[in-house]
């Protein structure tokens, strides 16, 4: 009957599956089609534009050409009426002239024959016919003026659309995801050597699946990619998966986009828990900062009545002090749904733990102090930690601490117990938990030495824990394994562990430097 029934859940499941994918399938199929739509519409107005723009242009040669041969014929007609003019004048002068001379040929006196004679003479010298060309300034050719558009109709008859780039196919078993970088490649079905460049776009989904028409995120576009290949650095990686598409362009147009891809990028996200941190911490997105007036006045009014000669108090803050966790408050009201499953830390304990609790797996995150920070702790600790409890200072805390007020150090803590570091303080550490292995690990996050390992066992989830004392944490999450430390791993595991760990409580380790035991109380830091 059980095996049925997980038979059962299994199709179940299955069924589920491939109903979301037709979902998501019939949401594609109605997006494209209305996209067929929208984008028919738009080319068909493209191409009147084009043609419109073309027939513009053809009117105004037309307008062009004509005016020139309008001008041709205006400039010969005025030259020959010219010639016209002037010959019909000529004419009619050498008619009269002959006319003259046919009746001077009548005259017999002689001396009134040599006057005539003489006079014609003259007259013909001068007559404008003899003066004249004879050959027209311009001819009834128009042949210089005619068209022969046969080339630019074959251009137009082989108009076509643009050659589009087929669609690129992303090699999903070269795409790397490594280092909060993701690699991805790509190839083109056929050799296209008139491609010219390559937009590849990627958007971040919690979604498993083939990538859906509509998510929480948008594409985020990356243009002008000149080789098949590219890596997207300094990503953050707070989705579980990240889709990818590209799209081949030539000078022309740009082509289909590559079926979309899904990688996998999961990492640990978790910020600072607000609710469980001291009110003399104030804390802010990805980043905690003392506050010496945080919570003045709630804090005078709480240390008041604690302070009332309780000898409970006292014996909680002894407990607190010998490593033992205090018990939980139930004296006072809170919500759970502002305050979560804890206390507010207090005295003090200057902690704030993160939002987010490890049950399994291997995570990575880092973390970077202000510059001027006097002291501040790195960990992580189980969830019941005491609200008076200080980190590296009970059996269920795990800390390296960085001390820079009356003497420096640089230790791991745990248990009430310290380790000296004898290695620089970095900028910037990088932290690792591995829980089913029960390793911790602290590294430096620019060049990835290690700083310190502890080795335990977990019983519970644990959860990052931070204290911070005059000064400032920036924590990075999302950030996957560094390969740099997972190789470390590999080789430490190997060889049987590091030897700079703490496993267990060693009486012979001291606690002479437990910086906690030092720090003043928060009265007299207040003004």
């Amino acid at each position: 009957m059980d095996s049925q029934k997980d038979a059962l859940q299994r199709i179940i499941a299955t069924l589920a599956n491939k109903n979301e994918e037709l979902h998501n399938f019939i949401e594609t199929l109605n997006h494209t089609l209305g996209r067929v739509q929208v984008n028919s519409t738009q080319v068909v107005s493209d191409l009147e534009e084009e043609f419109d723009t073309l027939y513009s242009m053809l009117d105004e040669m037309k307008e062009s050409m004509t005016s020139a041969i309008k001008q041709e014929t205006v400039r010969k007609s005025h030259e020959l009426q010219n010639q016209l003019t002037q010959s019909s004048s000529a004419l009619e002068s050498a008619e009269e002239l002959l006319e003259f001379a046919n009746t001077a040929l009548h005259i017999t006196d002689e001396g009134e024959f040599t006057k005539a004679a003489k006079q014609i003479k003259d007259r013909v010298t001068m007559a404008p016919a003899f003066r004249l060309t004879m050959k027209p300034k311009a001819t009834d050719n128009m042949t210089h003026l005619m068209v022969d558009f046969s080339h630019e109709r074959q251009v137009l008859q082989g108009l076509k659309f643009l050659p589009v780039p087929r669609a690129p196919e992303i090699v999903l078993g070269d795409c790397v995801v490594m280092d909060n970088e993701v690699t991805v490649t790509w190839r083109m079905p056929t050799e296209d050597s008139k491609i010219d460049h390559y937009i590849l776009e990627y958007r971040k989904t919690n979604h498993e699946g083939l990538p859906r028409v509509k998510d929480e995120q948008c594409w985020e576009v990356l243009d002008d990619i000149r080789t098949t290949e590219h890596t997207l650095q300094g990503l953050r990686f707070d989705s579980k998966f990240m889709n990818f598409r590209v799209r081949a362009c030539n000078k022309a147009a740009a082509g289909d986009y590559s079926d979309p891809v899904t990688l996998e990028t999961r990492a640990f996200n978790f910020g600072f828990d607000s609710t469980s941190s001291h009110l003399n911490l104030k804390v802010e997105d990805g980043s905690v900062e003392w506050d010496p007036q945080g919570g003045k006045g709630l804090d005078s009014k709480v240390k008041g009545k604690e302070n009332k000669g309780s000898a409970h108090f006292t014996n909680l803050k002894n407990m607190s002090r010998s490593g033992t966790p205090s018990p939980k408050r139930t004296s006072v009201s809170r919500s759970p749904a502002t305050r979560g499953a804890r206390d507010r830390f207090t005295g003090e304990s200057y902690t704030v733990l993160g939002d987010t609790c490890i049950e399994s797996g291997q995570h990575y995150w880092e973390v970077k102090p202000q510059k001027d920070c006097k002291s501040y702790s790195v960990g992580l600790a189980y969830r019941n930690l005491g609200k008076f409890d200080q980190l590296g200072k009970t059996n269920n805390t795990w800390c390296i601490h960085v001390n820079n007020w009356l003497q420096n150090s640089f230790a791991a803590k745990h248990n009430n117990k310290a380790k000296n570091l004898d290695v620089p303080v970095p900028d910037s550490i990088g932290v690792y938990c591995d829980f089913d292995r029960g390793q911790l690990s602290f590294y430096n996050a620019e060049n990835k030495q290690l700083l310190h390992t502890f080795k335990m066992k977990f019983t519970q989830p644990v959860v990052p824990a931070f204290m911070v004392w005059c000064g400032g944490l920036t924590l990075t999450s999302g950030l996957q394994v560094p390969s740099a430390v997972r190789s470390f791993q590999k080789t430490e595991n190997g060889l049987g562990g590091s030897n700079s760990s703490i496993s267990q409580p060693d009486p012979s380790v001291s606690c002479d430097i437990c910086f906690y035991d030092k720090l003043p109380s928060v009265d007299s830091l207040l003004p």
